[in-house]
């Protein structure tokens, strides 16, 4: 039967219980007094909704709250452990992988490290295959109990239909690699556990507006400073995040080499491997053999000595040029879409700290158009190194969500066989 602008009575259903689960997560524990007015709800359509997910155990009583008249109010809130979830962080320096609750506690985590330029597709999917297995050995679940595993990646996500979703990787080598039926064509997870392939950034973006420093801003340029740097922009127009391709913004013609291959990207000057190669280049001196966290932890310890000595004027030239590349980076974004605020996140921004984040952000007030530099806030992410790994989880949360509470359905995309087993069907044919 068609509802109000074609919607079905089973749409308004899921819409009816999405919304009081969303209410919950966000806001809870809410009396059902409460989720009328947050919700938009009619106290009937409360009523019938909560007896449903309490039915269902995704929502238990937790409480009561004093009323002026009447009985105290029972609270809700949703069990956290209603639901697990596995995030992904496929990072510059190791595939780390996490179990989560519906509350995003951790359950198991594991980290698998990546050769330098390691992006080989075979590892990192070996690697998310590997670290799935572990966290699930760990906590003593089947695969089949998840409601789906998200995965942050560097490059562009397309969505390619029976193909599933596919990275265009540039940086990393990544040439239009169908990611999603790489991991699928194993079948190491039921066919009805739907894996979510998104940019890193993204993911980023996601932790930080749904926990982190965004929550309640409007809009939101949130920033992933590692290796490399990436961007993605939430406005209302786009309140899921829209990552984009920051770090290959030109900023000097004819400039440096980026990794991507052309020449003068902000990437080239801005992210912690090219801070690390510019050290080297103007005459610093890593350790033999370091990789890009520890090269930029000494040349932290150089530019900015603990000890009182005096700074070493090379590392302290090479940062203090990072900042106001960075910040005049930030300065377009700034510019373009006006957000209220610009969160930094990523291993590297964390280990540079407030007194970097200073620095970016003068030169990014600098540069910026006057009356959107006076609005913005510049700060750093609060939800630490692994941001991304919980963005990832919160793929599978969002859908969880938008389908009232409901177990992902069977996936219908459809995996090719293994050449063997379409050989070995053609002679038994």
């Amino acid at each position: 039967m068609a509802g109000l602008g074609g919607r079905t009575v089973r749409d308004l259903r899921r819409e009816s219980r999405s919304a009081v689960l969303q209410r919950l997560y966000f806001d809870g524990p809410m009396s059902r007094y409460a989720l009328g007015p947050a919700t938009g709800l009619s106290s009937g359509s409360v009523s019938n909704v909560v007896a449903e997910l309490l039915a269902d155990g995704l929502v238990e009583e937790a409480g009561s709250v004093g009323s002026v008249v009447g009985r105290p109010r029972r609270l809700l809130r949703i069990r956290p452990d209603s639901g697990r979830l596995i995030g992904v962080d496929v990072g510059e320096t190791r595939v780390r992988v996490e179990l989560l609750d519906l509350g995003l506690s951790e359950l198991a985590w594991t980290e698998r490290p990546l050769a330098p330029r390691g992006y080989d597709v075979d590892a990192v999917v070996g690697h998310v295959h590997e670290g799935v297995a572990e966290v699930l050995r760990t906590a003593r679940l089947a695969p089949a109990d998840l409601l789906g595993v998200g995965i942050g990646v560097p490059g562009i996500i397309e969505d390619a239909g029976e193909e599933g979703a596919v990275v265009h990787g540039q940086t990393i080598g990544w040439d239009a690699v169908p990611l999603e039926r790489l991991l699928r064509v194993t079948g190491q997870l039921p066919s009805h556990v739907p894996y979510f392939i998104d940019n890193g950034a993204k993911t980023l973006g996601q932790a930080e507006m749904w926990f982190g420093a965004g929550r309640g801003a409007r809009s939101a340029v949130v920033v992933l400073f590692g290796s490399g740097v990436g961007a993605c922009v939430v406005t209302e127009e786009a309140a899921q995040g829209r990552a984009v391709e920051w770090g290959h913004l030109t900023v000097r013609v004819g400039g440096r080499r980026c990794r991507c291959g052309a020449f003068g990207c902000l990437e080239a000057y801005a992210g912690a491997e090219a801070l690390a190669a510019r050290w080297r280049e103007a005459g610093g001196r890593p350790s033999a053999g370091a990789g890009e966290e520890t090269a930029l932890t000494e040349l932290l310890a150089a530019a900015r000595p603990a000890d009182g000595r005096a700074a070493d004027p090379v590392a302290a030239a090479v940062l203090a040029e990072t900042a106001e590349y960075l910040g005049a980076g930030l300065s377009d974004l700034i510019n373009l879409f006006q957000p209220e605020r610009v969160l930094i996140g990523g291993w590297a921004a964390l280990q540079l700290g407030g007194g970097f984040l200073d620095e970016v952000r003068a030169h990014a007030l600098a540069h910026a158009l006057r009356f959107p530099a006076a609005r913005v806030g510049i700060e750093l992410g609060r939800l630490g190194p692994d941001a991304v790994t919980v963005g990832a989880a919160v793929l599978p949360l969002a859908a969880f969500f938008a389908r009232g509470g409901s177990r992902p359905r069977t996936v219908t995309r459809v995996v090719p066989s293994p050449a063997w087993r379409a050989a070995l069907d053609g002679r038994l044919a």
